[in-house]
C-alpha cells in the first residue's frame, strides 16, 4: 500500500495540504517500509484554488493514505473522492515513527476502514497486472 505524506524536509509530517510543495511517498507493508520517491508538486502559473487541490490530488493518486497537518473540507472532500484516506497528524511526528506505527497495526488486526483500504490497494495492484 503507498502511502503519502506532506512535508517540507523529507522526514516530518509538516505540511498542510494545499500549501505543500512535496509529498514523501513510501510502499508499506506489515513487515516493511520503503520510499518510493519524493514527488515535488509542478509549478504551473497562478490558478484557482480547485486547480491547485486538484494538482496536488493528481500527484498522489496512487496512493491510498495520506497524512498532513491540516486539510481543508472541500480539499478533503476531493482526497476522498479519490479514494485517498486522509489522515491529520497533531505536533510534528517523523514519518518513520507513523510508518512503523502503521506496520504494528497492520500485524495485528487493522480497524475497518483500514481493511477496506488494503482491498481496495489489492484489488487495484491485480488490475495493473
Amino acid at each position: 500500500m503507498k502511502v503519502a505524506f506532506a512535508t517540507n524536509d523529507g522526514e516530518h509530517i509538516n505540511e498542510h495540504f494545499g500549501w505543500t510543495e512535496l509529498f514523501a511517498v513510501y510502499d508499506v507493508t506489515p513487515r516493511s517500509f520503503s520510499l518510493v520517491e519524493l514527488r515535488p508538486i509542478p509549478h504551473t502559473e497562478d490558478h484557482e484554488e480547485a486547480d491547485k487541490i486538484q494538482l496536488r490530488v493528481d500527484v498522489i493518486r496512487d496512493c491510498a493514505m495520506l497524512h498532513v497537518t491540516a486539510i481543508g473540507g472541500s480539499a478533503a472532500a476531493k482526497v476522498i473522492r479519490a479514494r485517498i484516506h486522509p489522515v491529520k497528524s497533531e505536533g510534528d511526528p517523523t514519518i518513520v515513527s507513523i510508518l512503523e506505527k502503521l506496520q504494528e497495526v497492520l500485524q495485528g488486526t487493522p480497524p475497518p476502514w483500514l481493511r477496506k483500504l488494503i482491498s481496495q490497494n489489492d484489488s487495484t495492484s491485480a488490475m495493473d497486472i
